[in-house]
């Protein structure tokens, strides 16, 4: 039933969660080691919502369904909301003008300020995308309207029953994963688009072609070729990746996220030398000379 096999990892990591979820709950004492393992589990389930997005893991409408409430629960918001957000708007002007996750929308800079604001920036902006689909959808497919309200629904009710059995288990193990989730994702968006070329037919992603973030991360590094083409399989990125990799500028092939974030968010407040360079910026400098 599943559209892909690879996908039994994606089925893994959901296990995974959920049973972290029940370990840590059903324990007296806090275990760190449990609770940083939840937290890289929240940053997969992001990801997972992402690629679930843009091709649903099964072929069956009902599984795929329990999957976007799975998602919702995990994820710490509704799952339709990659729709209007992700595929609908970023993937159409991609960091371009009209982009709700736009990443100069106040400064050119990047630096460790715009890097920790950017989320709740973004995130009030998308509110937009989302009250429109959901407008849109009341009017002209009202059965999709009320799933996505189910997931609101659902999502409400989860979360004041936890906090109701235990507010302090339901804020360590459910709401703070949750924030990771919808935090990070936005981060990796940030990473994955600033100081890049919008314009270009190429140059306007930032790729982590580091095996480790990638095997981790079902592929999620390898950003530019998901952009040439958003319903491709996770598990096909890397060769598709390897076709293109010498057309795209060095600068936005990094080995290693942790590398690139170190360097450019804690050294370069110390060296310029550190810092990223807009290739927006250079490009609109071109075309000002000619």
């Amino acid at each position: 039933m599943l559209r892909h096999a690879a996908d039994i990892r994606t089925l893994i990591y959901m296990a995974v969660t959920t049973a972290l979820l029940v370990v840590q709950w059903s324990r007296d004492s806090f275990s760190p080691l449990l609770f940083v393992a939840c937290l890289f589990m929240a940053v997969s389930v992001a990801v997972i919502a992402h690629n679930h997005n843009h091709l649903t893991i099964w072929k069956s409408k009902t599984l795929n369904a329990l999957t976007d409430y799975w998602l919702t629960l995990f994820y710490g918001f509704p799952a339709f909301g990659w729709v209007p957000t992700h595929n609908q708007n970023h993937h159409k002007f991609n960091n371009r003008k009209g982009d709700y996750t736009i990443t100069y929308r106040h400064t050119e800079k990047t630096n460790l300020f715009t890097l920790l604001t950017y989320p709740a920036v973004s995130g009030i902006h998308q509110q937009k995308a989302i009250r429109d689909y959901l407008g849109k959808q009341y009017r002209v497919n009202r059965s999709r309207f009320w799933f996505c309200i189910s997931e609101y629904v659902l999502l409400a009710a989860f979360l004041v029953a936890a906090f109701v059995i235990d507010w302090q288990k339901a804020l360590l193990y459910i709401f703070i994963p949750q924030q990771v989730s919808l935090t990070v994702v936005l981060i990796f968006n940030y990473v994955q688009h600033v100081h890049a070329d919008e314009e270009s037919p190429i140059n306007h992603s930032r790729n982590i072609v580091g095996p480790l973030m990638n095997m981790c991360l079902f592929n999620n590094g390898l950003h530019t070729v998901h952009h040439e083409n958003p319903g491709m399989h996770w598990s096909k990125l890397p060769a598709a990746h390897a076709k293109i990799a010498d057309q795209i500028d060095p600068r936005l092939n990094e080995r290693s996220f942790w590398r690139f974030m170190i360097r450019v968010y804690v050294l370069g407040l110390f060296s310029r030398k550190a810092r990223s360079s807009s290739m927006r910026l250079e490009r609109m400098a071109l075309q000002k000379i000619s």
